[in-house]
């Protein structure tokens, strides 16, 4: 028996997906306990030793069969939502020192007049410049003062600074400034680790590169010594292989990959989430997908088009600071089980502070003091005091619950039960809203695409989302608890770098295409290799990014694919027609007009590689006869139209076939599943779940 662990941990639950004997047996095993927001890593290695007993095995034995650990988290997110990273500094070139601040005068609410920016990650008097100057075309116009820097380094350490930042102006063309800058900062500022702009992100614009070049000094040194602390746990334990850890790109790479930049493991965790749906949605026929999911601090929405949950490079905005590194596109709003509810001069609010797993809300009975979206759950009979929460790892107690809502209540003249039905409308509606907002933004109509709800609250919510947006389908897959955690399995380990190099694209140095496109190969192939993937097993997709001159954001395409990393002939007298073709298609798609006769330009190259996995299976499909079972219990519970009297259903009783017509409850072990008035549930072949709205 051999085993692989997903693990996915959030700002309240650590969860974990075991999948045992690969894909032809398939079985997924689901697994929460709460995080240790102290350390992390103890949470990771608590819920290794309860999954090792489950399957009657000592932790060493446990881990020893393991052929992989793949691990997504939120602890990047986390450095920069409680702004408690490193002390960093900055060393640019003379004449930039402030292009942190212009930000593009980028705000993201224009009408907010009292709209603050966000709080520096360099102050002023820790960003420094140094004389030196390289060209668009990287020849050097004004030699680096060596000097100058030696005075930078001591001017940084008499400040304690940490994490040191070089972004010099046109490195990505020609690095070898930084490259001799790192060099003087590690003579300088012994142990001080050193993030370079043309390593981290190497392509312009300069603000982009520069941005991502400091929040990735910002959060390095705690990313590292974190994981660090994990591979170090998990050796002890005897896990002999390498852990394998999670990108906002959608795949998995080396510990030794991510140490290397950490700013890819931003988001990481929502994005195991996407990759988890476009795969189960594919394999139920649904290619169009609005993806919700909602922990216990936090909602993140995203969408899956033709199957795929791309991961595009440019302007990524996380926690108010620009990210140009590939990410898959997800939208996080404050809105989860342990979002706190409150008023705030005579308005109710929900969030977007949270309880999170210290001290929990009210009902987990751990010292949580203020009204949350759990508790609200609770006092509307969505949850139950009855049964074990969270796998039996716990109870919800009621001991003070109607009493923090009856507070609450008394600021707005109502009563308790009132109050928490106001929690849970206002909650749903700034969920549903942000919804909105993105798709709208977007170009995108909800109505055209099913949804799906994973979280392990996103179930309570889902259909009465989908109701008010006009969505009729809404799939909750079994393992829809520890979704994010099942994405790190069902995710390939891949890379996806890029390289900057600006021409018209009817006047392109082939050979220099080449060369650059050589480079990212010699790269890829060294890390899968440090990896065990060999060059061969590598699936390559050869990407370019263009634009039309003036404009400010490059479209990025495929330009070929194939096997292996060694397969550049397509780099041939054809490349330009054929990039041009291919960009003006893209452009008449995404904006609806070509510039008819105008030659765009090529802005970079990039290539994304990835080796395939063994899976999860996945499916769907309703051949089972159709089953009405009886329900476990009856409750009161409100689902929306008051209280009344509603079915209880155990989700392990339910086999495929199972029809469940609302108002119902359906109690999974890790989630809870609301079937509202005038929806149905259904169970599939493979065991997951299709909420339909009745006509």
């Amino acid at each position: 028996m051999s085993y692989r662990v997903g693990i996915d941990i959030g700002g309240t639950f650590t969860d974990f997906a075991l999948l045992k004997d690969g894909p032809k047996d398939g079985q997924v095993i689901l697994h929460k306990n709460l995080s240790t927001p102290q350390d992390r890593s103890i949470g990771v290695m608590e819920g290794l030793e309860t999954l090792a007993g489950k399957e009657g095995l000592s932790l060493g034995d446990f881990l020893q069969r393991c052929e992989a650990i793949v691990h997504g988290t939120t602890v990047a997110d986390n450095i920069l939502i409680e702004m408690d990273g490193a002390v960093t500094g900055l060393i640019t070139t003379q004449g930039f020192r402030d292009e942190m601040e212009y930000r593009r005068g980028y705000k993201e609410s224009i009408w907010d007049v009292r709209l603050e920016p966000p709080i520096p990650i360099v102050p002023r008097r820790r960003r420094l410049t140094v004389p030196e100057r390289v060209l668009a075309d990287g020849s050097v116009h004004e030699a680096l003062d060596e000097e100058a820097v030696r005075e930078a380094c001591t001017k940084l350490r008499k400040q304690g600074v940490e994490s040191v930042a070089i972004g010099l102006i046109f490195a990505h063309v020609n690095g070898d400034h930084e490259d001799r800058v790192a060099q003087i900062v590690a003579e300088e500022m012994p142990g001080i680790p050193v993030s370079l702009g043309h390593r981290i992100l190497s392509r312009a614009p300069e603000y982009d590169r520069i941005s991502t070049t400091v929040v990735n000094a910002y959060v390095a040194p705690r990313v590292n010594a974190y994981l660090e602390r994990l591979v170090s746990r998990l050796a002890d334990a005897g896990y002999a292989k390498q852990l394998m850890v999670m990108q906002a790109s959608g795949g998995v790479m080396t510990r030794a990959y991510i140490e290397a930049a950490p700013i890819r493991l931003l988001a990481s965790g929502p994005a195991g989430g996407v990759i988890a749906s476009a795969r189960t949605g594919g394999a139920k026929g649904y290619r169009n997908l609005l993806c919700v999911d909602m922990g216990g601090t936090s909602y993140d929405m995203s969408v899956v088009q033709d199957g795929a949950a791309p991961a595009e490079a440019g302007w990524n905005m996380h926690h108010r600071y620009l990210v140009g590194v590939p990410m898959v596109q997800v939208e996080t709003l404050g809105a989860g089980g342990g979002s706190i509810c409150h008023v705030d001069k005579g308005e109710l609010k929900v969030g977007p502070a949270s309880a999170g797993a210290a001290p929990g809300p009210i009902c987990y009975g751990r010292g949580g003091l203020r009204p949350t979206v759990t508790d609200a759950l609770l006092m509307l009979g969505i949850l139950s005091t009855g049964e074990g929460f969270a796998g039996g790892s716990f109870r919800l107690r009621d001991e003070g619950v109607a009493e923090a809502f009856a507070a609450l209540g008394a600021e707005l003249g109502y009563d308790a039960q009132q109050a928490a039905f106001d929690c849970w409308r206002l909650v749903n509606a700034n969920m549903t809203q942000a919804v909105r907002r993105t798709t709208a933004a977007k170009g995108m109509d909800p109505t055209d695409m099913a949804m799906l709800a994973y979280g392990g609250n996103g179930p309570a919510f889902a259909a009465i989302q989908a109701q008010d947006l006009g969505i009729d389908q809404v799939l909750v897959p079994r393992a829809s608890p520890t979704f994010s955690a099942l994405g790190t399995l069902v995710a390939h380990p891949a890379i996806d770098e890029e390289r900057s190099c600006s021409a018209p694209a009817d006047a392109l140095d082939l050979d220099r295409l080449r060369g650059l496109w050589a480079d990212l190969a010699a790269d890829a192939a060294a890390h899968f290799a440090e990896a065990g993937f060999a060059a061969e097993a590598v699936q390559a997709r050869w990407r370019v990014a263009m634009r039309y001159a003036g404009q400010n954001w490059a479209l990025t395409f495929d330009l070929h694919e194939g096997r292996g990393l060694d397969d550049l002939g397509f780099v041939d007298e054809t490349l330009s027609a054929r990039a041009i073709a291919a960009f003006n298609a893209r452009h008449l798609a995404e904006y609806g007009h070509v510039r008819e006769g105008e030659v765009p330009e090529i802005t970079g190259v990039r290539l994304t590689a990835q080796v395939e996995t063994p899976m999860p299976p996945a499916g769907g499909g309703f051949t089972a006869p159709v089953v009405e079972p009886a329900p476990h219990a009856h409750r009161r519970a409100n689902l929306g139209d008051g209280f009344a009297d509603v079915a209880i259903h155990k989700g392990p009783d339910l086999i495929p076939g199972a029809r469940v017509t609302g108002p119902a409850i359906i109690e999974e072990v890790f989630t809870t599943i609301a079937v509202y008035p005038g929806w149905q549930a259904r169970v599939d072949d493979v065991g997951d779940y299709l909420l339909v709205r009745q006509s």
